[in-house]
């Protein structure tokens, strides 16, 4: 006797990956009526721990409102605005820049908060839209053709769409088994992310402070980043280092109280390495032009400018609003003019956005003699010269891009 076989289940759209990025793109194709399935590999109660991506651009907070005013009102409200914005040069300030309070009515010009909150406030927003998220289902096979896509998940369970969006992370299944490869470059060295909570009337002010060749860290760059009720410090270390001598629980207790105060050992919430990676697709569509690719399935970029998940959100509306278009097109060339419209201009954003990444890492490392007597050149100037400093403090986070590159433009 033969088994029946299992029924497919047929949609306009999926998305895959319930990550701020897949949330907000499957958010933004619900504001523009599509039905929408959306699958996670992970289960609903688990979280990724961490402040990870903490910036939220004023573009993404205005593309994330068009979905659902009240969610952009809700990041806006939970997050931070900081004070001031420093950079110092070997324990010495070269910039400062203070920040009146916003006035009231105005929109926030950006927000700070971590990204476990961000998700959670894009999760409800989901749940009040009425998208369907299909928890613990990680997709294990994709067959895609001119006409849908079918995606097998692990529980033997089939889905067919129209128009699938991949916004599955770095690690991406749907850009593996859709045999889209990745270029670009991996750099030397690495960054230790520490987040440390911090309330109560001895809490720092919420200010963004960059120090160049900290004195406490053997002359490594650091940069500090306020959160509500926290803030996160990131560290670079170099080739030569090892990983166990910054990010263990020992390491910590040498070197973290040479940059804040030794009470703050007790209140590490989170401690991660990572490597700064700049990479883009080489599509972000497959060659049917059944699979959009957004996100971090898409890109990986250093966080310098917050560039990650902003530029993400901005991927995730345009891949939104090119489904629309080809779901409603009245013929395949219309259809498919909209899907390749979304991937050219969303990987060359990309490749902007890794261009200036590079440019912040150059700047960063200084491995070129010139430049790093350049760097101390304008610190020795800066108290005469402000122009020193205001480049110093801009220079970490590399060239910022006209306002018509949508979420480019920050300055983390």
């Amino acid at each position: 006797m033969t088994t029946p076989a299992r029924k497919k289940e047929q949609y306009p759209v999926l998305v895959v990956g319930a990550g701020p990025v897949g949330l907000a793109t499957a958010l933004a194709l619900r504001s523009f009526g599509a039905p929408v399935i959306l699958l996670e590999a992970r289960e609903a109660d688990a979280t990724r721990p961490g402040s990870r991506a903490l910036y939220v651009h004023g573009e993404s907070l205005r593309l994330l409102g068009l979905a659902d005013p009240r969610l952009a009102a809700d990041l806006s409200e939970h997050g931070i605005l900081w004070t001031a914005r420093r950079t110092l040069f070997r324990g010495r300030e070269v910039y400062a820049k203070q920040y009146p309070r916003p006035r009231a009515g105005r929109p926030v010009p950006y927000t700070s908060l971590r990204q476990v909150d961000t998700e959670g406030f894009l999760r409800a927003a989901c749940a009040r839209a009425g998208v369907d998220i299909r928890w613990g289902s990680p997709v294990i096979r994709l067959d895609a053709a001119d006409d849908e896509v079918t995606v097998e998940v692990e529980s033997g369970r089939s889905f067919t769409t129209r128009y699938l969006i991949g916004a599955d992370g770095p690690r991406s299944t749907i850009r593996r088994l859709a045999g889209i490869g990745m270029q670009g470059e991996r750099s030397e060295g690495f960054h230790v992310t520490v987040d440390i909570a911090d309330t109560g009337p001895d809490a720092l002010p919420p200010e963004r402070t960059f120090h160049y060749e900290h004195p406490g860290t053997d002359g490594r760059h650091l940069m500090h980043v306020p959160f509500p009720n926290g803030f996160q410090l990131d560290l670079q270390c170099r080739g030569s280092d090892r990983a166990e001598d910054f990010d263990s629980p020992e390491a910590l207790a040498r070197w973290l109280p040479k940059v804040v105060d030794g009470r703050y050992l007790e209140s590490v919430l989170w401690t991660a390495t990572y490597r700064f990676q700049r990479v883009v697709a080489d599509s972000f569509v497959d060659p049917h032009g059944r699979i959009l690719l957004v996100g971090e399935a898409a890109h990986l970029f250093p966080p310098l400018g917050a560039r990650g998940m902003n530029s993400g959100f901005a991927d995730g509306d345009e891949a939104a609003r090119a489904v629309v278009l080809a779901l409603a097109a009245r013929s395949a060339g219309q259809a498919d003019e909209a899907v390749r419209r979304f991937a050219t201009t969303r990987r060359a954003a990309a490749l902007r956005n890794s261009q200036a990444a590079g440019t912040a890492l150059v700047h960063l490392q200084a491995t070129r003699p010139i430049l790093r007597t350049r760097q101390r050149t304008a610190a020795a100037l800066a108290p005469w010269i402000p122009s020193c400093g205001t480049w110093l403090e801009r220079a970490v986070y590399g060239p910022r891009r006209p306002a018509t590159d949508t979420a480019l433009a920050g300055r983390y």
